[in-house]
């Protein structure tokens, strides 16, 4: 059953101040709406993302595509940004949650739950039970009391299936959120548990505790990665998959990159799971000249599964010759590729051993590696 989150991030958030929309804010090193996208696009059940904004942002650069995630541009009004997100998702497509992309801290479980009650309703949507005493206010004074019994406060993911959606937004095209479409059109709306942690960023007081809760859900891991190849024969060296001249080449099982090696060990490491020749064995002949890549690509997509984003590398190759330096904007390049991170995450520097060791007689390199896993 193919499910597809709709992120909206069209509003202006005026409210929340600042000098760009709420959503584009920084938190934690990313932007609000990256928190919150990130959130559907680890979710192993979740196979699209549909992002709506304003045409504004675009051209602002706070958007940077993602080849996973489909834009659309948004309406005047929310619900005109909704219909138009739902226009966008992909024909195979038969169930969607719409999401405020200025709730950066929905959890999996969350998520969980409305996809479990879609199973057997048309509608389901989070909410959190009403506990506080109700006051009516005129003049900023107490004029009466609400009976609280039954009042829920409303969150997103809301979520729905796309067909009944599209024909409640046909014969009611505007409304303060989609339940509210779907109960016009008669549908019956599931309460599946809300979470206070998932909150709607508004004031300007929401982001510091945006902040707050962001530091107290994060899972941080660190990971550090060690290889070492000695030298034979040849005439060039795979360094983090640049090929790099030299008089000889590096001895191994695969293609012999020690320093990708280590990066891979890192991950590997920080993820608490073992190391290259655990998931690749140097016994298995398939590895035999392999690309270290491999390798690379398997650890990132392990650290991707278990929802965990590489939030910076930092690789030291040890070695005499040859030198790294005319060789370190590709070898960041290349590993930024197979990671998905910017460079400027991924750092790749040099060092001797003063001709110390088996390094500074020049008889192979090593590779030491510190790795940075973040769980949003």
């Amino acid at each position: 059953m193919t499910t597809t989150a709709i992120l909206v991030a069209a509003g202006r958030g005026t409210r929340a101040g600042g000098d760009i929309p709420k959503q584009w804010q920084q938190l934690g090193g990313q932007s609000v709406a990256a928190h919150a996208i990130a959130r559907f696009m680890d979710h192993a059940r979740v196979d699209h993302v549909v992002l709506v904004l304003h045409a504004d942002d675009i051209a602002g650069g706070y958007w940077s595509a993602q080849a996973d995630v489909t834009v659309a541009i948004g309406g005047a009004t929310r619900s005109q940004s909704v219909l138009r997100g739902l226009q966008a998702v992909p024909d195979s497509t038969k169930h969607v949650l719409i999401h405020d992309a200025a709730r950066p801290h929905v959890s999996v479980a969350m998520i969980d739950r409305v996809l479990v009650a879609l199973e057997t309703h048309p509608a389901a949507a989070p909410a959190i039970a009403v506990t506080d005493t109700l006051w009516h206010g005129i003049d900023d004074k107490v004029h009466g009391t609400q009976d609280r019994a039954g009042l829920y406060r409303a969150q997103t993911p809301q979520g729905f299936h796309l067909d009944a959606l599209l024909s409640a937004y046909a014969d009611h095209p505007e409304a303060t959120d989609d339940v509210t479409i779907a109960r016009l059109a008669g549908l019956d709306v599931a309460i599946v548990t809300g979470d206070e942690d998932n909150m709607k960023i508004t004031g300007p007081d929401d982001h510091a505790r945006a902040a707050r809760i962001l530091g107290t859900q994060m899972d941080v891991r660190l990971g550090n990665g060690y290889d070492v190849h000695r030298f034979g024969e040849g005439d060039h060296v795979w360094l983090c998959g640049v090929k790099v001249p030299h008089d000889r080449c590096l001895q191994g099982h695969s293609d012999a990159d020690v320093g990708m090696h280590a990066v891979t060990d890192a991950i590997y490491g920080a993820l608490g799971q073992g190391d290259i020749g655990q998931h690749f064995p140097p016994s298995d002949p398939q590895w035999k000249g392999a690309a270290s890549r491999i390798f690379l690509e398997h650890a990132v997509a392990l650290a991707h599964e278990q929802g965990f984003q590489i939030s910076n590398v930092d690789c030291t190759l040890v070695c005499e010759y040859p030198k790294i330096g005319p060789h370190q904007t590709e070898m960041k390049a290349k590993m930024a590729d197979i990671m998905g991170l910017d460079p400027s995450r991924i750092s790749v520097k040099a060092t001797t051993s003063e001709r110390l060791g088996f390094t500074g007689r020049s008889e192979g390199i090593a590779s030491i590696v510190t790795a940075a896993l973040v769980k949003p």
